[in-house]
């Protein structure tokens, strides 16, 4: 192999796959990044055998070649070297790569590329394509309900359903519940119910912050792996085998009292609260009064802690039905407004011990339910 690129594209592609490098494996080879020409470009893949990405970097291939190399080490050799040109050769005999950049030269010993997995890309005729900016926001909105505790993985996944009108995901931790639609404009060729696991699709938003054409997604005919096409990169991640609890009985189907509100002066007011609120157990409260004869309906949001003090926000708002207080994790609220695209958001409730549902105003591709929390009088 022998092959030049640029440090500034082989760094990026290199910070690109190396969330996926294998830790504390026991197949060393796992531990490295696969440097192999392809088709007049630079290939690059890491894996840890259950999440995989292949990243393409523009290069002069003189001669084809494959090898891997430890990863830490080549990346942070990588971005030590000048934004110059990088020009690379194999060693087949002795498996090492070498390296020229300016006035610097190094020597890498590899494992034979032939030890390494493959990174499939899946068939491309099963693919359905979603815009980049819509599948992040989607990512976005969904996977900050996926629970992190193992004990029980298919709620630390986002139950994915692929229909002939559109595509739904579904997360929920026991505490909130978050639903995300968006339609498609080619019917899928068929249809699927998968679990993919919340940190993939996480990974998958982070790798595809520049992407501008759509992402096609693939689900493998056994059900058991997800890809993910982008232009120069590809992901591809195990799923999560199991059965998702039925998530539309946990949605509250009717309200005593409606809340609109403007989302940054809400979740300005939450982030207040949720200084104090860390201290009490992440306790925030929600007063809810309606508008009277000459007064504007107000919510006022509050947290105390005995140790360190209190805090209190006062907000209009647009209220329909019956006072309320009601309590609700700080931190869990603060989430959800942080990754809502809307100007104002509803929130629905029936009591103190019921969930409380937010939506964003004129849309109705996204749901957040929260659950209350005991209030001490």
């Amino acid at each position: 192999m022998k092959v030049s690129c640029l440090q500034e594209n082989l760094a990026r592609g290199l910070s690109i796959v190396g969330r996926a490098v294998g830790a504390r494996t026991t197949l060393p080879v796992l531990s490295n990044v696969l440097v192999a020409t392809d088709d007049s470009r630079l290939k690059l893949s890491a894996t840890n055998l259950e999440l995989g990405i292949n990243c393409w970097v523009g290069a002069k291939v003189e001669q084809d070649g494959a090898i891997t190399v430890p990863a830490r080490l080549f990346t942070e050799l990588v971005n030590s070297l000048p934004p110059d040109r990088i020009d690379m050769e194999l060693q087949t005999r002795t498996q090492t790569l070498n390296l020229r950049c300016g006035r610097f030269e190094a020597s890498i010993k590899g494992i034979d590329a032939q030890e390494f997995p493959i990174v499939s890309a899946g068939e491309d005729g099963r693919a359905v394509s979603v815009e980049a900016e819509t599948l992040r926001d989607m990512i976005a909105q969904v996977t900050l309900a996926a629970a992190t505790d193992e004990s029980r993985p298919v709620l630390t996944g986002v139950l994915t359903a692929i229909t002939p009108t559109g595509i739904t995901m579904a997360a929920a931790d026991g505490y909130r519940l978050s639903v995300r639609s968006t339609g498609l404009t080619v019917p899928p060729e068929a249809q699927a119910r998968v679990i993919i696991p919340a940190r993939a699709l996480q990974e998958l938003a982070r790798i595809s912050a520049d992407e501008q054409e759509p992402i096609k997604i693939i689900i493998s005919p056994s059900r058991s792996q997800a890809f993910f096409r982008l232009s120069n990169i590809d992901l591809v991640t195990q799923l999560i085998e199991g059965t998702f609890p039925d998530y539309e009985k946990i949605i509250p189907r009717s309200r005593t009292t409606r809340t609109v509100l403007n989302v940054g002066e809400f979740l300005k007011a939450v982030r207040l609260a949720a200084l104090f609120a860390r201290d009490s157990n992440n306790v925030l409260r929600l007063k809810v009064e309606p508008a009277g004869d000459l007064a504007p309906g107000r919510v006022v949001v509050s947290a105390t802690s005995s140790e360190v003090g209190s805090n209190v926000s006062e907000l209009e708002a647009t209220i329909e039905g019956e006072p309320i207080e009601i309590a609700f994790n700080a931190r869990f609220l603060a989430d959800v407004l942080g990754v809502l695209d809307a100007a104002e958001v509803a929130l629905d409730t029936i009591a103190p011990t019921s969930p409380g549902v937010l939506t964003p105003v004129g849309g109705e591709s996204f749901l957040h339910v929260i659950m209350p929390m005991h209030l001490n009088r």
